[in-house]
């Protein structure tokens, strides 16, 4: 019998015996008599039984008998063992190392409630070596205006892994983080701050912030979005690319207004045709189905299509798929035809025998439907 392929594990990729060798070798070089030795055996010896997030909680628990007890002191030491900044000429793509998320840890263990300041400045530095994104919640949450504060200092820094941060930090469902109690009133004036920066990786945390919010006040979105073009401070280039990036959950809900804004008119005058050849499907096998839309006029198209899937007594469920941006005029039909695969074993939407529904969709309406059969 063969053998199963080893399945991927971020948290080895990260932390395992290289990445914490020269954890060990920085604080070696920077805090005097640190047993570089032993402290790479015990941190390494706890990455097993734990998650990725609580290995960083051990990390810190194994440096901080090195460590002074005296939050100033020992934030001193932090900083002398840090690598190197990021490189500051980059643009985008360059998170640097996860290993150096542990300052973070220590700045809102050891800082946050009486060492505000120093804990902040420790920030500071940590994130030009890896975000402290996760780590500015707790202050946000414990000291809202002093480190909203400093966050608007922040937007204006020279180093755009500092920028980064104030509109990631500041996310409304930032993955992995924990809850913060900001208003959007509080959150989006920082944002106007950066929404034309010249660092692609600055303005993607911008529009994913953007995306967030989206997903419970879409007006607000479309109203910042429409205030930033009226500004003219974005290259249009860059300012289309943040629309479509801010408004991609919008669109995949069909909201009108988003799709106004991206050009997509809901009432364009639009026929769909759609074909299913075979609408009984074994599980495991695909769904082939092909649309056509034609126009009288010049008309864009945006083209999603949604499956509801059948479930267990009685209950529906759906999901959106992308098919296609592109254009339709007379003369000019377009013809678009998918295979979809109906995975037996879907790890994240099962999928059950019975009567399904398969919808298209154009522009964010409506326009096609039909159903089929799992079986």
């Amino acid at each position: 019998m063969a053998k199963a392929a080893p399945t991927f594990s971020l948290k080895d990729q990260l932390f395992n015996a290289e990445s914490l060798g020269d954890l060990a070798e920085e604080y070696a070089r920077a805090v005097p008599g640190f047993d570089a030795r032993a402290f790479h055996s015990a941190a390494l010896s706890g990455v097993a039984d734990r998650s990725l997030m609580d290995c960083l909680d051990w990390f810190a628990d194994c440096l901080e008998p090195y460590l002074a007890r005296d939050f100033p002191v020992m934030a001193d030491q932090i900083e002398a063992a840090m690598p190197a900044p990021l490189d500051p000429s980059l643009r985008d793509d360059d998170f640097g190392r996860f290993i150096h998320a542990v300052p973070g840890v220590l700045a809102v263990r050891h800082g946050l409630e009486d060492h505000r300041e120093r804990a902040l400045d420790l920030l500071y530095a940590a994130t030009q070596r890896f975000s402290m994104e996760f780590y500015i919640r707790p202050f946000l949450n414990r000291w809202p205006a002093e480190t909203l504060g400093r966050l608007d200092q922040w937007a204006g820094d020279s180093n755009y892994h500092v920028r980064r941060l104030v509109s990631e930090g500041t996310r409304p469902k930032l993955p992995w983080a924990r809850k913060m109690t900001l208003s959007l009133a509080q959150s989006l004036p920082l944002l106007d701050r950066l929404q034309a920066d010249g660092t692609r990786f600055v303005t993607r945390s911008v529009a994913n912030h953007l995306n967030d919010v989206a997903k419970t006040n879409a007006d607000a979105v479309l109203a910042r979005l429409a205030a930033w073009e009226a500004l003219g401070t974005q290259a249009p280039k860059e300012r289309d690319w943040m629309r479509r990036h801010a408004l991609r959950t919008l669109i995949k809900d069909g909201h009108p207004g988003a799709m106004e804004m991206l050009g997509y008119r809901g009432d364009a005058p639009v026929e769909v045709v759609l074909e299913v050849p075979q609408p009984r499907v074994v599980l495991g096998e695909a769904l082939s189905f092909e649309v056509t839309l034609t126009a009288p006029e010049v008309v864009p198209v945006l083209v999603d299509y949604r499956i509801r899937f059948a479930r267990p007594n009685g209950r529906s469920g759906e999901k959106v798929f992308k098919l296609k941006v592109g254009q339709v005029g007379p003369g000019k039909p377009l013809v678009l035809k998918k295979l979809h695969k109906l995975k037996a074993n879907a790890t994240t939407f099962e999928l059950h025998p019975g009567r399904h529904g398969l919808v298209v969709q154009v522009n964010g309406v409506d326009r096609a439907e039909t159903s089929f059969d799992i079986v």
